[in-house]
C-alpha cells in the first residue's frame, strides 16, 4: 500500500502477547512497533554507507506524542509507515502511521523527536555533514542513499 508522504513501509502482525483483557493492543505497544518499524526504515535508508560518521552517530529520544485514533486487535496486520518530517540544528522528528494494512484505515499516529547527543558531554550536538545532508534529503521525500 502507499501513502501520501511516505516512500517506506514494512508490515507486521500484532501477537496473542500484545493485547489485554479487553483484546486490543496495549498502549505501550505502539511505541515498540515504532521501534520496529524505525529500524526497518534506517537500514533501508543506506544511511550506514555513511560510515562511522552515521554508524557512531547517537540519538536519544527526547519527546514523543502518540494519538490513538482505533486500537488494532489480536491478529490484525499492521503497515507501519516512517519518515523523517523535519531536521533541526540537533535534533530530528520522525513521524509514524500505523494502519490497517488490508483496510488502510489509520489506527495511530506518532510524531518522536530525538536528539543526537554526544554520550561524554552529555549534551545535544549539531547534525553536520553528510549525515545532515542525507537527512535532510530523506526529510524532503527523496529517498535512500545510493
Amino acid at each position: 500500500m502507499t501513502r501520501p508522504g511516505f516512500r517506506f513501509s514494512t508490515r507486521f502482525k500484532v501477537r496473542y502477547a500484545e493485547i489485554d483483557g479487553q483484546k486490543i493492543v496495549f498502549n505501550s505497544r505502539y511505541l515498540e512497533y515504532a521501534d520496529y518499524a524505525v529500524s526497518g526504515f534506517w537500514e533501508w535508508t543506506g544511511m550506514a554507507a555513511l560510515g562511522p560518521e552515521w554508524t557512531a552517530a547517537e540519538f536519544n529520544v527526547r519527546h514523543t506524542e502518540i494519538d490513538y485514533l482505533r486500537p488494532f486487535t489480536y491478529g490484525d496486520e499492521i503497515e507501519a509507515f516512517v519518515r523523517i518530517a523535519r531536521v533541526g540544528g540537533t535534533s530530528l522528528t520522525q513521524r509514524f502511521e500505523l494502519c490497517h494494512a488490508l483496510t488502510g484505515e489509520l489506527h495511530c499516529v506518532i510524531e518522536m523527536v530525538i536528539v543526537h547527543v554526544d554520550l561524554d558531554a552529555g549534551r545535544p550536538k549539531p547534525i553536520e555533514g553528510a549525515v545532515r545532508a542525507a537527512l535532510e534529503r530523506l526529510a524532503a521525500g527523496e529517498g535512500p542513499l545510493g
